[in-house]
């Protein structure tokens, strides 16, 4: 079962931009998993492979919807509402945090570098203003997708790029998004997606472009914007709904790289389109 959980934070000191990477976010997390877990916080320190979560960076709260922030070029004043998107793809990896969840202390002190922060509350449930936290059964997700819609919306949120044998690329071909996709859905769920016609599907309408982030060691470029990809022919209707189901999961797995550090942040968009 994945899981998109919302955390609210409020900083007790300032945080300063250079502590605002995306590394320092995966620290914070390899923290609070350490809390609970010392073990469990070092194998997920010490793994290569695909990792069961992704993080978002960090936001600050706003009543108007603007898109996500991955550069912050100001400090974060101390009482600044904000929240982190963390995403668990591993119902294993959500109960043995559980201790984590239910005796969260709001007055307890995080540390994002030299910064304290305070986690006052946690959203794992779909919000009317909030459309980052949600949790869904791996068999329900797949249950729910459609067989019919061959319209598939998405925001690029955080840049997003993909490895191409020794380069990366930024462009978020349908080959590239899908498998991504399709690759972690199988290693979690128990409802294995054996293929894909990836032949099928081509991108349909985009507004894309690239944005570049250094974070002190390495930049990384990646694409950011909307994409809407369109399934042509006369698929059977599993083939659809493999397309739908690996779209509804975006929202929790993201795509490509570094999406444990804030990168590869990925929502489906609705649309109305069906086929015939």
């Amino acid at each position: 079962m994945p899981y998109s959980l919302v955390l609210n934070l409020t900083p007790t000191s300032p945080i300063y931009p250079n502590f605002l990477q995306g590394r320092h976010f995966h620290a914070l997390f390899l923290k609070l998993v350490q809390a609970v877990d010392p073990e469990l916080s070092a194998h997920l320190h010490d793994s290569s492979a695909n990792k069961p979560f992704s993080l978002s960076p960090l936001q600050i709260q706003s009543p108007k919807k603007l898109p996500l922030q991955w550069h912050h070029k100001e400090l974060i004043p101390p009482g600044t509402p904000c929240w982190w998107r963390v995403s668990l793809l591993d119902d294993g990896l959500f109960k043995r945090l559980t201790q984590l969840w239910l005796n969260l202390n709001p007055e307890r002190p995080w540390h994002l570098g030299p910064a304290d922060l305070k986690i006052t509350s946690i959203l794992g449930t779909p919000q009317s203003r909030q459309p980052w936290s949600n949790a869904c059964l791996y068999d329900q997700l797949y249950e729910q997708a459609s067989a019919e819609n061959t319209l598939l919306a998405f925001s690029f949120a955080t840049p997003t790029a993909f490895r191409q044998g020794k380069y990366d690329t930024a462009f978020p071909s349908p080959e590239l998004v899908f498998n991504s996709l399709r690759s972690r859905w199988n290693k979690y769920s128990s409802v294995p997606i054996e293929s894909l016609n990836l032949e099928s599907i081509f991108p349909s309408f985009f507004e894309v472009h690239s944005e570049m982030i250094n974070d002190g060691r390495t930049k990384f470029i990646g694409c950011v914007g909307s994409l809407t990809y369109r399934i042509f022919g006369r698929l059977e209707p599993e083939e659809i709904k493999n397309f739908n189901a690996l779209a509804d999961f975006a929202l929790y797995a993201g795509v490509g790289r570094k999406t444990t550090m804030g990168m590869g942040m990925v929502r489906r968009l609705e649309t109305g389109a069906k086929s015939g």
